[in-house]
């Protein structure tokens, strides 16, 4: 997957059946169902891959379970189904996950275990495990640092858990693999009309300024919490229909919070649930619901969010965890679907939506990462019919997603590579310099980097650090130290001087010191 292939192929396609704008989940999962149908395809990306709220995910692969409470069975039903599907397609970035929830009275405890019950009879044949109510000695057994004191016990349950960018990058090669163009740090900055109908966009290269004029038989906007800003390109003056609500994560070290198992904690003060789960030899803790007025790139967390999943958290674990403590602090935004009388974005639905506008601008907004192939299969038959392109029905109910390890089981630090572990080893036997490791606290090496670049379209320190590996997201203060390692080379395989370095290092670290402990209040 070579940028300056995907540029060439734009430059060499006089129209396209579908142009996707936005590399986040449901972008990237749409370029995958309409390549993989035969239709020539196009996505372009302001930013990185994933750079925005796709990446930023609790990484739970799940079908909902505080949708229980809202009674939403149809959306239950159909992430379990979309969660078999994720385990199956992409086992090396996304696992099953046993859950403990404590509880400490006895009412609760068989409030949830009957809930959660529910939820392995809704799931039916996708059940990855049966729902237990266990006894405090066996919630102690499994989270050696819960709270003891008035545990009545707890309910044991299964879910999926995965890598979200790591995923996303592996969506973008797999679409390639059936001959899309994914382009990223290409901005769509007009859309082209044509008879009252829309008939392409115009598109920037922000790496070297180049705007292409691109023809398509039909665009589907996929840009999440920018969704609006592309239907008023359409339609000047559209009404809002996104809901930005910010979620934040903390990430600490597994000192805290020993044994293998997630934490679920079913209550919290504003409704949500707290979730505490092992990742990368880490534990991510989250989430928050902020409404968010401005989208942004790259959002703050807020002090108060930060201290409020402290304080949800310190309630259950004898090891309290300080501000200190905290090794990244990262904020998503989601982009929920706008209901006027909802007075809270906690209670906002997650389903998505399709809309067609005025110009016949497909716009898919809403969802989350679980049912993304599902999302991409509805919006890709949408622009199907729209555009009277040939009917092919989706496949991606069977397609393995790109670095699919088949029988061969990949263990050690890089599993999440799958079968293109391969090529990374090829690289370190080539150059034993490219098995070193690029900081000593962390597995990542040298050789991760060369691939990356030649075969993950990394362009930055950013994307490397950030979503082609998770240190940034794992360890802010580590990522700041391996920033200049990570430059050179990249200068190195990619031919550009030392300036080059200098700016890369300052802006990634300006971007870093945002996932320390510096929030805005």
């Amino acid at each position: 997957m070579e940028r300056s292939k995907m540029l060439q192929q734009l430059s060499n396609t006089t129209e396209w059946d579908i142009v996707i704008i936005g590399g986040g989940a449901t972008g990237l999962g749409a370029a995958v169902d309409a390549a993989s149908r035969g239709y020539k395809t196009l996505l372009v990306e302001q930013h990185d891959f994933v750079k925005g709220t796709s990446s930023r995910s609790t990484k739970l692969v799940h079908g909902g379970v505080r949708y229980l409470q809202q009674g939403n069975i149809k959306l239950i039903r159909e992430a379990l189904r979309e969660r078999t599907l994720l385990l199956k397609n992409a086992p090396h970035v996304c696992q099953p996950m046993q859950f403990v929830i404590p509880v400490y009275s006895w009412y609760k405890k068989w409030y949830y275990g009957i809930g959660l019950t529910l939820y392995d009879l809704i799931a039916g044949k996708n059940s990855l495990g049966k729902t237990t109510i266990v006894s405090a000695k066996k919630v102690i057994e499994l989270l050696p640092a819960i709270n003891k004191e008035k545990l009545k016990g707890g309910i044991i349950y299964f879910d999926g858990q995965f890598d979200d960018a790591r995923l996303a990058v592996n969506l973008a090669q797999t679409a390639v693999s059936f001959g899309a163009a994914v382009i990223n740090y290409c901005k769509a900055v007009d859309l082209i009309k044509t008879g009252g109908r829309i008939k392409g966009i115009h598109c920037r290269d922000e790496i070297t300024g180049e705007v292409y004029q691109v023809k398509s038989k039909v665009v589907i906007n996929a840009t999440g919490v920018f969704t609006d800003s592309i239907l008023n390109m359409e339609s000047p003056g559209t009404k809002p229909i996104v809901a930005a609500s910010q979620g934040v994560h903390i990430v600490i070290d597994k000192k805290f919070f020993p044994g293998t198992k997630a934490l679920m904690v079913p209550e919290t003060s504003d409704g949500r649930v707290l979730f505490a789960v092992p990742w990368h030899d880490k534990i991510v803790i989250g989430t928050t619901d902020t409404p968010v007025k401005q989208a942004t790139l790259d959002p703050i967390p807020l002090k108060t969010e930060i201290d409020f999943i402290l304080e949800n958290y310190n309630r259950y674990f004898t090891t309290r965890v300080t501000h200190p403590d905290i090794l990244s602090i990262f904020a998503g935004l989601r982009p929920l679907v706008n209901i006027k009388q909802a007075s809270t974005t906690a209670i906002l639905p997650r389903d998505h939506i399709i809309l067609t506008g005025k110009m016949g601008l497909i716009t898919i907004t809403g969802g989350k990462w679980t049912t993304y192939r599902k999302m991409a299969e509805e919006v890709i038959d949408k622009a199907m019919y729209s555009a009277a392109l040939p009917v092919r029905k989706s496949n991606t109910k069977t397609i393995k997603i790109h670095g699919y390890p088949g029988t061969n089981k990949v263990n050690g630090p890089l599993h999440f590579y799958g079968s293109d572990i391969k090529g990374i080893d090829l690289l370190v036997q080539e150059n034993k310099e490219l098995g070193e490791l690029i900081h000593p606290g962390y597995p990542y090496i040298k050789a991760q980097i060369i691939w990356a670049m030649r075969n993950e379209m990394a362009l930055t320190v950013e994307d490397f650090l950030a979503r082609r590996t998770r240190l940034l997201f794992l360890d802010a203060a580590a990522a700041i130290e391996s920033a200049s390692i990570v430059a050179e080379i990249m200068s190195s395989e990619s031919g550009n001087h030392s300036e080059w370095i200098s700016d890369q290092i300052n802006s990634f670290n300006l971007l870093a010191s945002t996932y320390l402990l510096n929030p805005k209040n």
